[in-house]
């Protein structure tokens, strides 16, 4: 046997080395495989290539690919598969500058903090306590959008403009915090029943557990009960209760359950697909398309007997009058049915744009049956998806942009109006105005296409152009014409030829001219001449100008002689020039003199001759000049005497030329001529024609396309806009701009309604269900009864079930309960009609019906409390009340006919002020409170009351004054005109300017009269009076006198004017000094001229002035001096000139003009360094460099009242029905106040409330209890009804019922009006009811708020009744919602005082809550006091410090470390007579006199944490100075002189006592 079994195991040995060396064979065969793998090639891409080609989504981009050997190196392309090679291009979105209108970063707020997985890890049980917050991470969501439909798109994009956000973020949060629940409840009672019971108590919660902290505990707590387990006799230990169980699903009957030959087969099963449809039980209607039908089927339920420790029995136990229901009809479930999806729409966007915003297709399907029996719901019946426009290359689309027309007129007609009410056109009209101009959306045409083109755009809705449109108005100006200002004449220019350059006749002229001050602005405004010109006679272009030298006696020093004469040729303009061009002969050399001799009278020169009395001559008057000489000394004996007074004056004819001034006159310019004109004439502006430019009729508004409700007629329009006016003679524009015309196949919407069949007959469980259950035959009982409905047109045609979903509000109910009554049942009649009402309301109506058959004998039946046979209600009621309900609306002026608007809207042309009407809604109600519709009480519904809108009135100002005179005669001053306040403004009117203290305003302008223009005009000095007459030879100091008056020298009479007008301060001296020489003295002339100073004045530079000696003196005294000398003193007798500019004037309009385009003017004078203003011809002289502009154009702001727009229609009511909804109407600012203007309205939107409609709902009513159909407890059902409620809208009106058809249609499905529920038998375990919300609490670190949004908590818990069904119980649940609102609160641990060495802790919060949960465990007090170490040493115990004390008696020995070393007892303390404190006395509760008497008597040595106290090192040290000062003094007192020094006797060990007073 074992030979053989010996080569059973070779030949098995043989055979493994055959497989071996095959499995060997095929794993190198394998390898050889596996090594021809590894050489094969792969293709390896590299990075994609930058997006290239047109900006948008049709860009490209590219990259390179290799073939790569799979060791790493490359080959050539050929190697690898063409067909797994990748691909080396791809279309891409390429990405340009101008994209960055179109697309950004969205990016959402930061989510919650999230602890880090680490940080999770650490808050374990044994980790380090968390101070205030630990650390973790936070991410939000980071999208590239397209702006205009928000749709996502590749980050690369918005990448090219911006770097991406980042989308995570360090955070804190709080710490762990666990979750906090309320104390628990009391025990709730025990049962009063024997055997085994239990109590229980229960808690909620109040904070959830937060940021990782702990789960809540448990919520319930159960105990037994102390009753007696063993039950009395006769009294049982368990109740039992009839369970029932949750109804099955509905299901119809199988075959095998229906007994055809009398028998009843049961089978419960669900894997049967037989079933049966019977016509007498399920009623299922054929009719024609889209009926809505169901099935009627039935469930079935369990019913068990119950103890009350929770287990099963036989039913017997729970046997009772009636059995629960087992079965009972249902509706069988089916889902709702679709039809398939309809095509795709055409996409809605067919063109491409650069915004990249897709378009929109759709596609919808019907409902072909609604769901039932909580079948699935319906799901979408419309789908959509984006899009692009279809085709290789799509028609770009087109762009829109805002165009507008020309500026109409300035028309200053409308400010005018806003400035002066009564203004008329009559007046000249320019200033400042307003324009208008159409604005509208047209298509951007490629300007390609717009070259050439003649056509303009067509408009289009105003939707289709982004962006805010372009003014429609805007002030212009309309220039004022105004006349130039001009200077004063100049004098007269001696005779000269016309053409000096020509000289012909004997006759000439003298000229005289002006300039311009101001040049005139406007078309019409104009210049008078500039010169004026009088003929004269002998007229010369040149003249010899000649001036005297003195007298030079010939022969000695007085007598004749001559005088030397200097002459210079002067052109007509005072230019010297060549004496060849002067008429010859030339004036002579020297004239004769005489000199007097020192008898001879001496007289002086001639002064230079007055101007001219007269401008011109006439008849009446000739132009005289005059110039006189004066006797300076008296003549002696043999003298020559003094000539007479008349030989001291002379006169002359000046002059003398007409009074007739010529002048040249020019007419304005003609107009421009068409041909061509000799080039004399002058060149201008001739405007071209301007044809009317309207553009193309907008497309015509679409028609509807949807069908319409009712027979209304429905027109469409277009218009066209004039872009340009017709001008100059040009094609005018056309009459029609608007046409209109109805709209052709409107189709009328059809209506649709649901038809309901009748009602089946009253279904109920099929009889060998509820025989095989409940052993009944009878069929009676409660059913279902249904019928089918159907979705028809108003004539009657099958329709599609969205048809009337989308008229209505629901669908009429397909079921209803039904009742067969059972032989045993009562029955009744039909109830019969109502009663008629009578006319009084307070009648009432009834109606009645009789007990049937056998019902009549019972007497049940006859019970009219449960069976009633007599109804009544009120009769309806005809009287209705009204009550006004909310504010009065705003005051509503009456709307007057609207029509188009072609010109600018300005406030005052429509209605604003005066008598309106104000509306109040009114509540309509019947007698007894039920809102009705309002039309039963009022036609409007509205209270109607007149009202009043105050009209502004404006700020009213007189008229200018006129202006005043010029504050100034000579040279630069101011002119004033005034006005002053006459009416103030109430109401909202245009306020006043500022004014001054007396309610004035001024306005002031520079003024400039010419220095010359008043000038005084003297007379010649009288002869001088000798103040002595008497005296012989009349000679000596006397006085003379003479004549003043003031002159208009622009005047042509030279005729005296005001004194005032003049210079005072150059007013000329009226009387002077003089002195007659007497004929012994020596006379000299009159003081020449001085010298003229340098332009600079320099005071180094001296001024020089002579005079020259007539008459010799007799005697030998000498003449007095003929020169004199001063220097050159700035202001003194030296001056500069410069020319003085005023600052630019006011804007200055034009009379009867109050804003637009003005001057502002600046006045040019001359002043002397001084500061006194002169003549301009002293700075003309010195060529000083006049300023070019002495006017500029300006603009007056207008002064322009707040422009609005006519009010919008009214809006729809805010709310449907109820009070408190409101329409409103608004309007808008066309443009705002200008200036001082009428300022906006503040009202821009007016209220009105709307009719109060009553609201009809549906109102749910509450849950019934938990309706378990015969049994005690288990599975049942809760159901609510739906009633019809009125109310008004207001939160304090309670709804009222009314009837059900007011509502409409039944919208709440079965799962809204049933439940399930339960109701738990004893026994059972069951979950409680929801526990109130708790507080509102915030999470707050170190009291600062966290979060802004808190959350509160809410839970269920279970309750045992049986510990032996305590495993089936449900999980206790947890609710937490966010609230606002809330507050921190803080959690501390409180404690109890010490009992024993324990005391009580517990955890409470702020508000005073005692709570579980919430404190920190690790802050926990101790509620149990222990020494550590232990206090094991004889006669020592725990005191209730937490250290070791000893026994009374005993007194501590403490260690270094401060804990004790040993209890020593104390000597005599058995006599009570001890002087050592110990802690036994304080802390060991004894019976002894002593130990109240010690009680707080002791000190310590030790700190609490058990160091040794400082003053036990300062005793110690102390003790040993004092120890070594008495050995020391010892030793000095007790020395001897022995030569051995005794050992001092051994010292005790010292002990010292304390009493544990830690204040020591």
């Amino acid at each position: 046997m074992f030979l053989k079994s010996n080569l059973t195991v070779c030949c098995i040995c043989r055979s493994m080395k055959k497989l071996f060396l095959l499995f060997s064979l095929l794993l190198s065969y394998a390898a050889n495989l596996e090594g021809q793998k590894d050489n094969q090639f792969i293709w390896k891409p590299g990075p994609w290539g930058k997006c290239a080609g047109d900006c948008g989504p049709g860009g490209s981009q590219s990259r390179a690919v290799w073939c790569f050997h799979a060791e790493g190196w490359t080959s050539p392309l050929s190697n690898c598969e063409e067909s797994s090679r990748p691909p080396k291009e791809r279309s891409c979105f390429r990405v340009c500058d101008w994209h960055s209108e179109f697309f950004q970063w969205e990016v959402s707020d930061w989510h919650h903090c999230v602890l880090l997985p680490d940080a999770q890890d650490d808050f374990s049980p044994g980790a380090t306590e968390c101070v205030t917050a630990q650390h973790g991470l936070q991410h939000r969501t980071v999208r590239c959008l397209q702006k205009l439909n928000r749709t996502l798109v590749a980050s690369e994009i918005c990448e090219h403009f911006a770097p991406q956000p980042p989308t995570e973020q360090a955070c804190l949060t709080p710490c762990p915090r666990d979750c906090v629940v309320s104390e628990f409840s009391p025990w709730s009672k025990c049962s009063k029943r024997c055997g085994k019971t239990l109590q229980h108590r229960t808690r909620v919660v109040i904070a959830p557990p937060l940021y990782g902290g702990l789960q809540c505990p448990n919520l319930t707590e159960s105990r037994a009960c102390e009753a007696p387990s063993n039950c009395p006799l006769g009294e049982e230990e368990y109740t039992f209760s009839l369970k029932v169980g949750p109804w099955s699903k509905c299901r119809l009957p199988h075959l095998k359950e229906i007994n055809f030959s009398g028998r009843t087969g049961l089978d419960f099963s669900s894997d049967s697909n037989e079933h049966v449809v019977l016509t007498h039980q399920s009623y299922k209607a054929r009719h024609h398309f889209q009926l809505v039908s169901v099935e009627i089927g039935f469930q079935t339920r369990q019913v068990w007997c119950t103890r009350s420790d929770g287990k099963n029995v036989l039913q017997s136990l729970c046997m009772q009058d009636s059995f629960p229901l087992m079965a009972q009809p249902c509706i069988m479930p089916k889902d709702c049915e679709t039809s398939e999806w309809s095509s795709w729409s055409p996409c809605s966007k067919t063109c491409r744009s650069e915004s990249l915003s897709p378009g929109v297709r759709r596609r919808t399907r019907n409902v072909n049956h609604i769901a039932i029996g909580g079948g699935q719901e319906c799901p979408e019946l419309l789908e959509k998806e984006a899009c692009i426009a279809e085709g290789e290359h799509p028609q770009p689309c087109p762009r829109y942009a805002w165009r507008t027309s020309e500026w109409t007129e300035c028309h200053t007609s409308l400010l005018l109006k806003q400035h002066d009410p009564h203004w008329h056109e009559k007046r000249p009209v320019c200033g400042g105005g307003i324009q208008t101009r159409k604005v509208y959306c047209a298509q951007s045409l490629p300007a390609a296409s717009t070259q050439g083109a003649k056509e303009v755009s067509r408009p289009v809705e105003s939707t289709l152009c982004l962006g805010p449109a372009p003014s429609a108005s805007q002030l212009c100006n309309v220039l004022c014409s105004m006349d130039c200002i001009l200077s004063s004449w100049s004098a007269w220019s001696p005779c000269s030829h016309e053409n000096c350059q020509d000289p012909q006749g004997r006759k000439g002229f003298k000229m005289r001219q002006r300039h311009v001050l101001m040049e005139s602005t406007g078309p019409t405004g104009q210049c008078p001449h500039l010169v004026e010109a009088v003929p004269c006679e002998d007229p010369m272009c040149h003249r010899w100008l000649v001036s005297e030298g003195i007298c030079i006696p010939d022969h000695g020093k007085c007598g004749m002689g001559h005088r030397i004469l200097k002459a210079i040729c002067q052109d007509h303009q005072g230019e010297a020039v060549s004496g060849s061009l002067c008429p010859m002969p030339p004036p002579p050399e020297r004239v004769a003199c005489e000199l007097p001799c020192r008898m001879d009278c001496a007289v002086s020169e001639w002064t230079v001759w007055s101007p001219c009395s007269q401008s011109c001559s006439n008849k009446n008057s000739e132009g005289k000049q005059s110039r006189s000489r004066s006797i300076l000394a008296l003549g002696g004996e043999g003298g020559i005497p003094c000539p007479p007074v008349q030989a001291l004056q002379e006169y002359r004819l000046c002059n003398d030329h007409s009074c007739m001034q010529l002048y040249w006159e020019t007419t304005p310019w003609g107009p421009c001529p068409d041909s061509t004109r000799p080039e004399t004439i002058q060149s201008c502006f001739l405007p071209c024609k301007k044809n009317c430019v309207v553009t193309a009729f907008s497309e015509w508004t679409p028609c509807p396309r949807l069908c319409q409700p009712g027979n209304a007629t429905i027109k469409q329009s277009r218009y066209r806009i004039i872009i340009q006016a017709a001008a100059n003679g040009g094609q005018a524009c056309p009459d029609t701009l608007f046409e209109e015309r109805e709209c052709e196949d409107v189709s009328l919407c059809p209506i649709y309604r649901w038809k309901p069949q009748k009602w089946s007959p009253c279904i109920l469980v099929p009889e060998s269900i509820r025989q095989g259950l409940m052993g009944i035959s009878e069929p009676c009982g409660k059913g279902l009864q249904t019928r089918a409905v159907s979705c028809i047109s108003d004539d009657n045609q099958s329709a599609e079930m969205t048809e009337c979903f989308k008229q209505t509000n629901g669908i009429p109910p397909l079921v209803q309960e039904c009742t067969v009554p059972c032989r045993e049942d009562c029955t009744f009649t039909p109830w019969s009609k109502f009663t008629p009402c009578s006319k009084n309301c307070e009648a009432t109506r009834s109606r009645r019906r009789q007990l049937t058959g056998k019902s009549r004998k019972k007497e049940r039946c006859q019970d009219a409390n449960l069976y009633p046979l007599l109804e009544m209600e009120p009769c309806p009621c005809d009287v209705f009340i009204s009550q006004p309900q909310g504010n009065w609306s705003d005051c509503i002026l009456p709307e007057g006919k609207r029509e188009p608007q072609r010109e600018l809207q300005v406030q005052g042309e429509e209605k604003e002020c005066g008598e309106g009407v104000r509306f109040q809604a009114i509540m309509c109600s019947d007698k007894n409170g039920r809102p009705v519709d309002p039309s039963y009480c009022s036609t409007s519904g509205y209270i109607q009351e007149k009202c009043v809108i105050p009209c502004p009135f404006d700020c009213k100002l007189s008229d200018w004054s006129s202006w005043g005179s010029c504050s100034s005669s000579c040279g630069i001053g101011v002119r004033i005109r005034s006005k002053w306040l006459k009416e103030k403004p109430y109401n909202g009117g245009r306020p006043c300017p500022k004014l001054d203290l007396k309610n004035q305003v001024h306005e002031a302008v520079p003024c400039y009269n010419e220095c010359n223009q008043y000038t005084w005009v003297v007379e010649h000095w009288s002869p001088c009076k000798i103040n002595n007459e008497l005296r012989s030879p009349r000679c000596g100091r006397g006085t003379q006198s003479r004549k003043i008056r003031c002159v208009n020298t622009a005047g042509n009479e030279g005729e005296a004017v005001n004194m005032s007008l003049c210079t005072q301060d150059d007013t000329p001296s009226e009387t002077q000094a003089c002195s007659l020489l007497c004929p012994n003295e020596c006379v000299m002339s009159e003081w020449g001229a001085w010298s003229k100073c340098p332009q600079s004045c320099d005071p180094y530079t001296m001024q020089r002035r002579s005079r020259h000696l007539l008459r010799p003196s007799l005697s030998s005294r000498t003449c007095a001096e003929d020169s004199q000398l001063r220097p050159c003193l700035l202001n003194e007798n030296c001056f500069q000139f410069q020319y003085n500019l005023t600052e630019w004037s006011t804007c200055q309009l034009s009379e009867n003009v109050s804003c637009g385009q003005g001057v502002r003017t600046r006045l040019l004078s001359c002043v002397r360094s001084d500061g006194k203003p002169v003549s301009m011809d002293h700075c003309e002289k010195h060529n000083l460099e006049k300023p070019k502009r002495m006017s500029i154009p300006c603009l007056v702001d207008c002064v322009v009242n707040c422009q609005i727009s006519g009010w919008t229609t009214w809006t729809g009511c805010s709310q449907t029905c109820g009070q408190g909804g409101q329409m409103s109407r608004s309007r808008f600012v066309i443009m705002p106040t200008q200036g001082e203007g009428r300022p906006c309205p503040t009202e821009l939107t007016q209220q009105k409330t709307c009719p109060i409609t009553p609201c009809y709902r549906w109102l749910l009513g509450n849950w019934s209890a938990c309706k378990l159909e015969g049994g005690e407890c288990g599975e049942g059902i809760q159901v609510r009804s739906y009633s019809c409620v009125v109310h008004n809208g207001s939160t304090s009106h309670i709804a009222v019922h009314v009837e059900d058809a007011l509502c409409g249609t039944m919208p709440f499905q079965d799962g809204i009006l049933k439940q399930s529920c339960s109701v738990p038998c004893q026994g059972d375990c069951h979950i409680t009811a929801w526990s109130e919300w708790s507080k509102c609490e915030l999470t707050c670190i170190d009291g600062r708020i966290f979060e802004t949004t808190g959350r509160q908590s809410r839970s269920r818990t279970f309750i045992i009744q049986s510990f032996e069904n305590q495993d089936s119980c449900p999980q206790q649940v947890l609710e937490t919602r966010p609230c606002t609102g809330g507050k921190c609160y803080h959690y501390v641990w409180k404690a109890s005082l010490w009992n024993n060495n324990e005391r009580t802790v517990w955890c409470q919060r702020s508000d005073g809550i005692n709570v579980t949960g919430g404190c920190s465990p690790q802050a926990r007090p101790a509620a149990i006091r222990q020494c550590v170490p232990a206090c094991r040493k004889p006669f020592s115990y725990c005191t209730q410090s937490g250290v070791c004390g000893c026994e009374k008696g005993y007194t501590e020995i403490m260690r270094s470390n401060g804990f004790l070393d040993y209890c020593m007892k104390v000597p005599g303390s058995e006599d009570k007579k001890a002087d050592v404190k110990n802690l036994s006395g304080k802390n060991r509760p004894v019976n002894s006199k002593i130990h109240d008497i010690f009680k707080g008597w002791s000190r310590q040595l030790l700190d609490t944490d058990g160091r040794v106290k400082i003053w036990v090192y300062g005793v110690s040290g102390g003790s040993f100075l004092i120890m070594i000062f008495l050995v020391f003094t010892s030793y000095l007192v007790c020395k001897k002189p022995k030569p051995h020094q005794s050992t001092p006797p051994q010292q005790k060990p010292l002990t010292l006592a304390y009493d544990g007073d830690l204040d020591m």
